[in-house]
C-alpha cells in the first residue's frame, strides 16, 4: 500500500495552482471541471510525475474554515514536503516573496521551516539527514 493522493483545502484554486506551481515548483497533473467553479485539480513533483498527487481541494465545506483556522492558530502545518536543503529552499522561496512563519530550525537529524501558502494553510518543508 502507498499514498496515492493527499489534499490541502484552498480558498481559490487558481491562486493555489499559481502558488504551488510558480513558487513551489510542482507541476499540474489533472484539471477536471466538476461543475460550477470547482475542479479536480492536482499537482505533482516534477521529480516524480507518477508519484503522490496533491489535490488542491476547494474549501467550501462549512467544517473547513474552523479546522484550518485552528491549525494555523496553533502553528500546525497542513502538509509537509521534503526538500534537499531547507536553508537553501527557505532562501529561494523568501526571495520570491513567500512568507515563513518558522525559519529553518534544526532538530537533531531533521531540519524544518514553515511557510504560509497564501491559500489558508501552513506548509512545512523538511529535510532528514
Amino acid at each position: 500500500m502507498k499514498i496515492h493522493l493527499t489534499s490541502v483545502f484552498v480558498d481559490d484554486q487558481e491562486e493555489a495552482l499559481r502558488f504551488y506551481t510558480d513558487l513551489l515548483g510542482f507541476v499540474k497533473k489533472h484539471d477536471v471541471p466538476l461543475g460550477g467553479t470547482d475542479r479536480w485539480l492536482t499537482v505533482v513533483s516534477p521529480e516524480d510525475p507518477d508519484g503522490t498527487e496533491l489535490l488542491l481541494e476547494p474549501s467550501g465545506h462549512p467544517a473547513v474554515q474552523p479546522f484550518r483556522t485552528a491549525l494555523v492558530r496553533d502553528g500546525i502545518p497542513a502538509a509537509s514536503f521534503a526538500v534537499d536543503d531547507v536553508p537553501a529552499e527557505f532562501d529561494r522561496l523568501r526571495a520570491l516573496g513567500v512568507h515563513f512563519t518558522q525559519e529553518p530550525r534544526a532538530m537533531g537529524p531533521v531540519t524544518t521551516a514553515v511557510l504560509d501558502d497564501t491559500c489558508g494553510n501552513l506548509i512545512q518543508i523538511v529535510h532528514s539527514k
